[in-house]
């Protein structure tokens, strides 16, 4: 007969919470393995076996992140009428995620691993494609403005017009961890929208 292994004494999800908690408030380079093991409530040989290596874990962190804190920019941008209302909710959204009394006052997205050590380069990558598939995004729904006929531009443009709010998006993050105050972005939102009509042609 198969011996059955130890049942786990502790919540993952309650521990990968803490474990995004500990990350949002550290970054990835500054919060240790150690660090992890005691905000979580679990020994680090609990960790390796339920989540993986520190990395692995981050990586789950930021799946949990991008499933709460990260939804409602995403939200706002899907289900806004036409591209120009889509793209004001996501700034405002984003504006409001990024100043919430609750949290730290950035983007993990942007900025949980900016630069770092050499052995860390794979963690950079991966939120380097996240940041890639969030261009992706907001040109998905510029490009369905221009389906709609809400939108008047060409592939270029849409190139040009989603590099340009993405960039909006990810500066705001960075105001915000400088203490930007939500009405500070608000003013920055207001300015990227007066931008609108000049550069969508509409």
């Amino acid at each position: 007969m198969a011996h059955r292994g130890r049942p786990r004494t502790f919540d993952p999800d309650v521990a990968l919470r803490r474990a995004l908690d500990l990350f949002w408030e550290r970054g990835y380079e500054g919060t240790s393995l150690s660090d992890l093991a005691q905000a979580m409530g679990i020994a680090s040989a609990s960790i390796y076996a339920c989540f993986g290596s520190k990395e692995d874990l981050f990586r789950r962190v930021m799946a949990l992140y991008g499933a709460t804190s990260g939804e409602p920019p995403r939200r706002a941008l899907r289900d806004g009428g036409t591209a120009r209302s889509a793209v004001h909710a996501m700034l405002r959204a984003t504006a409001d995620q990024v100043t919430g009394p609750e949290t730290p006052h950035y983007c993990m997205l942007v900025l949980a691993a900016p630069v770092g050590a050499v052995e860390n380069h794979a963690v950079r990558e991966f939120l380097a494609d996240r940041r890639r598939d969030q261009y992706a995004t907001i040109r998905e729904r510029l490009a369905r403005g221009v389906a709609d006929g809400d939108l008047t531009a060409s592939p270029a443009d849409l190139d040009a017009l989603a590099r340009y709010y993405t960039t909006v998006v990810q500066g705001l993050s960075v105001q915000a961890r400088d203490g930007a105050t939500r009405a500070d972005l608000e003013a920055v939102v207001t300015c990227a929208m007066a931008a609108w009509d000049a550069l969508a042609g509409c």
